[in-house]
């Protein structure tokens, strides 16, 4: 799937492993979620790994370190260095290198990863408003994080320092569901100061740019679960991505997506990786129809509507594609949920 409804490579049916140099991919819910990997991901990268596609895991959660991250994913089967993640902690470290002076203090307001990435600047992370910090940097604390650690920061920022944060996900995806993420917390300290902070993390500029000056990537593939960070965040950097269906984007909400939103591609989870995605055509009938496979998907006045059968992601292509030419800039808002149920989605 594309913003121009491009559903293949250029060029050739080749495997996505084959077309892109780098996949650039999420950790929550596409590679593992509570933890443990999600089906088929081991199996899939170790086979775009070995057909020559760099793997480099790019996550929002600042809370463990690159090393702590690369451990995890080995012990699950995926053999990771630590330079072959790049956290959103280490986006925003740059980010404030850039702004103070070299040795500031920095006031954390989260995990070890945070202080590991801002050491690695050549700044000093500080416990307290009371240390004379240059800064104030949050990020996701994990659920221990003390209630006195934002009421650090609102000291502080309510002195004039100048605050950022390493992502604004307001949710984060675990064993048990769905907790409170980073983002949720930013909206604690900005309620209680009215500030709002500089962010570094996935969509916004600063992260993708940090992605890129580590893995040196010439043609990467964003591969994520979420449509307002991974995917918008490939939107904003000119690059591709694949969205894959194992995490937090369920049918209704790709179909409703915004042009900033829309995947290149679609799949149901990593494997699509390693295959080229089927064509989708307009019907020349004049009817508006798109077809995948053996489903054609027609945008009609009150609904999306849906005939035909075969793979279920064929149809689901097809939707996608009906869907985002009637919806335009401004999405659509045609109702999708009989076409989906037709689809078991």
């Amino acid at each position: 799937m594309s913003r121009s409804v491009r559903t293949r490579p250029e060029g050739s049916g080749r495997g996505l492993s084959e077309a892109y140099d780098t996949a650039l991919l999420d950790l929550d819910g596409v590679v593992y979620a509570g933890g443990k990997a999600i089906a088929h991901a081991v199996d899939s990268l170790t086979t775009a790994h070995a057909g020559g596609m760099r793997l480099a895991y790019v996550t929002n959660n600042a809370l463990r370190t690159p090393d702590a991250v690369a451990e995890h994913l080995t012990e699950l089967g995926i053999p990771t260095g630590a330079d072959d993640v790049i956290t959103s902690a280490q986006a925003v470290a740059r980010l404030i290198a850039e702004q103070v002076p070299s040795g500031a203090r920095v006031l954390v307001i989260g995990g070890d990863g945070l202080r590991v990435a801002l050491r690695e600047r050549g700044l000093e992370p500080v416990e307290s408003a009371e240390d004379d910090p240059a800064a104030v940097v949050q990020g996701f604390g994990g659920p221990g994080l003390p209630w006195g650690r934002f009421a650090e920061a609102c000291y502080a920022i309510s002195r004039g320092v100048p605050w950022y944060a390493s992502n604004t996900d307001l949710t984060i995806p675990g064993a048990r569901g769905i907790a409170p993420g980073n983002g949720a917390a930013v909206e604690v300290v900005r309620i209680a100061t009215g500030a709002d902070p500089q962010v570094a993390g996935k969509p916004l500029p600063p992260m993708h740019r940090e992605t890129i000056l580590r893995t040196g990537a010439q043609r990467p593939l964003v591969v994520g679960d979420r449509l307002d960070t991974d995917i918008e965040g490939a939107f904003n950097g000119e690059v591709d991505s694949l969205l894959v269906l194992t995490g937090v984007t369920d049918g209704a909400r790709l179909l409703a997506a915004q042009p900033r939103h829309r995947p290149t591609y679609v799949d149901a989870d990593l494997r699509g990786l390693l295959t080229g995605q089927p064509e989708v055509t307009g019907e020349g009938d004049g009817s508006g129809g798109f077809r995948c496979g053996g489903w054609k998907a027609t945008a009609g006045e009150e609904r999306l509507e849906l005939e035909g059968d075969g793979a279920v992601l064929d149809g689901l292509r097809a939707l996608c594609a009906a869907a985002w030419t009637a919806g335009g800039e401004a999405g659509c808002e045609l109702d999708s949920g009989k076409a989906l149920a037709r689809l078991g989605l």
